[in-house]
């Protein structure tokens, strides 16, 4: 049977499908939560405050194709927080694409990203439907900063970095090692992807606003490469990520050696187990609720050019929140109009950059961007 909720929140009873509930009940849109267990789904839910003030149903699916695919036919829009997405992503954007949905996700691989273009980008396209995957704070915003100093003409470097306060998630945890595992990370130079030295090593980078100097990662290797790498004013793209706790960036490279380490020589099923058995090491357990004063984000992006330069910083908080208002805003902005582009594209290609930043300093996520030019 159809749903009569035109959004469906997959994986609802995580800590970002949660949030992207508390944001669906705030913009008064009613939706189906949904995921394996109807009743985490059930008291996940329950739990949002005030959630009796908006219409919404909850359900139980398996994780195949063709189940997702009746569970969600009805919906206009489908909002994906179940990853790793290189793991559980396809099934989700198959069931999508054949009920004519809208499809985003909170992403932050970019093998995922590559492959979801080359699979899906022109089968959406054809049906009128966007397909957004890394609508998330650690990539979209720094796409929207990118974005602002790309308004001035003639720059086509972007230097990116993500900095944050916080902890990571399960899912987050998870997906960093699946990506260390699985797959390559690639920046953009003179539109070609470039592998990133496969050697794990930190890199030290300046950070706006602090004396100290913050250690990053590649991170996967970012969406943002993907993004720009069709987009005519761009030819050279690197991104770095990582969290305001040295220890805890120290850490990274550590588990990451010893989880690679246990998976030598062993079948794709059991590397996916230590994978699961290293993310429980570092993150068992659901992240406190944000705290504004304490959760912090850091965005910070040059742009140069022959003759150009542009640096913008954009400072926020909750950035697990904004990345669920991220989500929330796509789904109302796709439920009343057209997406500014079909088929694969970013969240700044498909609902404009500056409608994105105001809907965030519209909710208080961030503050107004610093950005300084020369030409």
């Amino acid at each position: 049977m159809a749903t009569d909720k035109h959004v469906v929140v997959y994986g609802a009873s995580g800590y970002t499908g949660r949030l992207i509930c508390e944001y669906l009940r705030e913009y008064n849109i009613p939706f189906l939560a949904a995921g394996r267990d109807h009743k985490r789904v059930a008291e996940a839910v329950a739990a949002v405050p005030g959630i009796d003030t908006v219409d919404y149903d909850v359900v139980e699916v398996e994780h195949t194709a063709a189940a997702l695919t009746e569970a969600f036919r009805g919906a206009k829009v489908v909002l994906n927080t179940v990853g790793p997405f290189a793991r559980y992503g396809h099934e989700v954007v198959q069931a999508s694409l054949e009920i004519g949905a809208h499809y985003t996700d909170t992403n932050g691989e970019q093998n995922w990203m590559i492959d979801v273009e080359s699979r899906y980008g022109a089968d959406f396209a054809a049906k009128d439907l966007v397909l957004t995957p890394g609508l998330a704070q650690m990539y979209t915003i720094g796409e929207i900063a990118a974005n602002l100093c790309l308004e001035t003409p003639g720059l086509d470097t972007l230097d990116i970095e993500v900095f944050w306060k916080g902890h990571p998630t399960v899912a987050s945890t998870n997906t960093i090692l699946t990506n260390a595992a699985f797959a390559k990370a690639y920046y953009l130079e003179q539109n070609e992807y470039v592998e990133w030295p496969a050697d794990g090593g930190l890199y030290e980078l300046v950070v706006p606003g602090q004396h100290e100097l913050g250690l990053a990662l590649p991170w996967g290797g970012t969406s943002h490469p993907v993004w720009f790498k069709n987009d005519p004013r761009v030819a050279n793209v690197r991104a770095l990520g990582g969290v305001f706790n040295r220890p805890l960036m120290q850490g990274v490279p550590q588990i990451v050696a010893a989880a690679l380490q246990q998976m030598e020589g062993l079948s794709l099923e059991e590397k996916f187990r230590i994978v699961d058995e290293q993310s429980a090491l570092v993150r068992s357990e659901m992240p406190p609720r944000e705290n504004p004063r304490i959760n912090t984000s850091l965005d910070s992006v040059y742009a140069s050019g022959p003759l150009g330069r542009a640096h913008c910083v954009i400072y926020g908080n909750c950035n697990y929140k904004q990345t669920a208002l991220l989500n929330v805003h796509a789904a109302s902005h796709l439920l009343q109009d057209r997406p500014k582009r079909v088929g694969f594209a970013s969240s700044c290609q498909a609902f404009g950059h500056r409608e994105l930043l105001g809907v965030l300093r519209a909710f208080g996520l961030v503050l107004e961007p610093t950005l300084e030019v020369l030409h």
